[in-house]
């Protein structure tokens, strides 16, 4: 399986534009045991990321060059390897730019289930 990922391999001047990223394909890795795959449907595209590709003194630390974007995501988990998840539960985790990302399914906080009978997914 392959995944696609934006990365920042530019710090903006002004305005960020498409020359700040790189999109690239990687392969999924395969998942160690507590681990699960999370396919994002949604990404929460915030003003604070702008400040993320800064490098100057800030509340949070700038986001690493040639490293996948930071960013909120919604999804789904396709595989897990994890307790207290299941394929086909959705959940919001910072998943950043990209299409799948491998978490770590006992890290507190790092994904929240979401019921989507009750709230949309969107």
């Amino acid at each position: 399986m392959t995944n696609k990922q934006w990365l920042l391999t530019s710090r903006p001047s002004a305005e960020a534009t498409a020359g700040n990223f790189t999109l690239v394909e990687t392969p999924v890795p395969a998942l160690a045991d507590g681990q699960v795959l999370v396919r994002h449907h949604y990404l929460s595209v915030d003003p604070y990321m702008r400040g993320r590709m800064s490098d100057k003194k800030s509340y949070a630390p700038p986001q690493p060059l040639n490293a996948v974007m930071i960013g909120g995501t919604v999804g789904e988990i396709v595989e897990s390897r994890s307790p207290a998840f299941a394929a086909g539960d959705r959940v919001v985790v910072m998943g950043g730019w990209q299409q799948y990302s491998v978490v770590d399914g006992g890290a507190r906080g790092a994904l929240r289930k979401v019921d989507t009978s009750r709230i949309p997914i969107t």
